[in-house]
């Protein structure tokens, strides 16, 4: 996983009215759960956009008030009508801790089904798993080299020692579509 840093304060007035002075002054509130107490706190909304604004998957490095807290993000809350982030959840974690997470997938190499005129076609951008957060890789590199017209490759044929794979296996995570223009060549 990609590493960020979050500089944050304890919070010492808990409630709406408190949390609503925060955001008023550029702030994201949020808890810290998973770990031997929850934390309350806050941290300037900036600081969230490599965050939220990309799918790779993040582990934080929290700093609040001094102590030191690694994490990653479980929950995120916008406002409904001008998209502000207005609280964030974060999962305390250690590199023994079994956590759920998705993590990006990236397809290598060009398809053999492409070079005769097909399109390639991402159907799946990021996968679910579940492992220990030292064995989550930042993203799955996946080779579509082989893949020839019409088809595809499936979550069942993806392998990731250590993690188990939540989606359903049926799922094509890449396939090489047939124009419509090579469908009667191809039949005939």
């Amino acid at each position: 996983m990609k590493v960020t840093e979050i500089v944050g304060f304890n919070r010492a007035n808990l409630g709406r009215q408190a949390a609503q002075e925060l955001r008023a002054q550029g702030m994201v509130p949020g808890i810290l759960y998973g770990g031997a107490e929850q934390v309350s706190f806050y941290a300037p909304a900036y600081l969230f956009r490599p965050l939220i604004f990309t799918p790779d998957a993040y582990e934080i490095k929290l700093t609040i008030d001094g102590k030191e807290y690694n994490a990653i993000l479980q929950d995120k809350q916008f406002h409904p009508v001008n998209d502000m982030l207005i609280h964030v959840d974060l999962l305390e974690i250690t590199p023994e801790k079994v956590i759920t997470t998705s993590i990006p997938i990236r397809l290598t190499g060009t398809a053999i089904g492409a070079k005769k005129g097909g399109k390639l076609v991402q159907t799946l951008r990021t996968l679910k798993v579940k492992g220990p957060a030292k064995d989550i890789p930042e993203l799955v590199n996946l080779d579509v080299s082989d893949l020839d017209l019409g088809k595809s490759i499936k979550v069942k044929s993806l392998e990731l020692p250590g993690l188990t794979i939540l989606d359903p296996e049926a799922n094509p995570v890449a396939n090489v579509a047939i124009p419509r223009a090579l469908r009667g060549t191809l039949n005939a």
